[in-house]
């Protein structure tokens, strides 16, 4: 498997990458977790975060032109990149700033997965070999895979960097009835044999519908008061993403050719846990419930107060 790329052109566009068979299928209706492009960037590819151990897609948070999702320690979770277009797609994904793939810090001129025309796949966690992979999931920083290898600072963000392929030149009928196509026909044969799907189809998993919390009833002007004086949550340890079990997982090596150095579409969500993104301002904090006391079917209910 190639690692690594250097900066030429030539290089930088023709990559062996690793071919991943489709897992769903279907349209590109885009999910609420998913993150949409700028609308002045092609959408060739859709991404959101599918928390395993729930069986949910994680919803996206936007503050400040950033996109945020919540990890639950402990939990595993897969990236889904879904091909929104009728050619293939090359997705370098990153994680805590790691090629999912290789496991060199991060560079978009690097292996990824291939996606076929309006195909899915599901990342699920460090590739190990052509048939296995480490699960990824939430954890402490120190923790992290990322941490534990010396790279500490992009802990908490999983990036996707979209590549459409080069267009390939029209082959004309007579060249074809002459022969002299011939090499051609065969290297588009041998292609087309790359084509079978590797990796066992698993079912589409439905996300769980978020229910609408009910709104709290007003209460008392002290217990607003109160609230009002409530500290400011303090943020805890920060999360990454850990090296977690071993999986079977087959993927195939194809040939890519960029259609551009740079990519057609960057992904860039950001995670941490739900206390974290309150302190920041991501979130809302929830409401404050106080059992300090039992409480009363009729608060409000009282004699007149004397003057003061």
């Amino acid at each position: 498997m190639n690692r690594s790329f250097p900066l030429s052109r030539r290089m930088a566009l023709r990559a062996a990458t690793v071919l991943v068979a489709a897992l769903l299928t279907g349209g590109c209706a885009t999910p609420v977790s998913a993150h949409r492009p700028a609308p002045s960037a092609p959408s060739l590819a859709q991404v959101d975060v599918y928390d395993r151990t729930t069986g949910s897609a994680l919803p996206v948070f936007e503050k400040d032109g950033r996109h945020y999702i919540v990890g639950h320690p402990g939990h595993e979770y897969a990236v889904r990149i879904r091909n929104c277009t009728g050619g293939r797609i090359l997705a370098v994904t990153s994680v805590d700033g790691v090629n999912v793939v290789s496991g060199d810090t991060a560079t978009p001129a690097q292996s990824g997965y291939v996606i076929e025309p309006w195909g899915s796949v599901e990342i699920s966690g460090w590739r190990k070999s052509m048939s296995r992979t480490a699960a990824f999931f939430f954890t402490e920083h120190s923790n992290s895979y990322a941490a534990r290898t010396g790279r500490p600072f992009d802990v908490g963000v999983i990036g996707v960097a979209v590549f459409a392929e080069r267009a390939r030149p029209p082959v004309r009928i007579s060249e074809l009835a002459a022969g002299a196509r011939a090499d051609g026909r065969h290297e588009r044969r041998a292609e087309a044999d790359t084509q079978a799907p590797t990796q066992a189809a698993s079912p589409p998993a439905s996300a769980t519908p978020f229910a609408e919390g009910a709104r709290d009833q007003a209460e008392p002007r002290e217990r607003e008061n109160a609230q009002a004086a409530r500290p400011a949550p303090q943020p805890l340890a920060k999360l990454g993403t850990g090296h977690g079990r071993n999986e079977t997982s087959y993927v195939r090596q194809v040939a890519f050719e960029r259609a551009t150095i740079d990519p057609a579409q960057l992904v860039s969500l950001q995670y941490d846990r739900n206390e974290n993104l309150v302190a920041l301002g991501v979130l809302s904090a929830p409401p404050h419930h106080y059992a300090r006391r039992a409480p009363q079917p009729f608060p409000g209910m009282r004699f007149v107060p004397d003057p003061r």
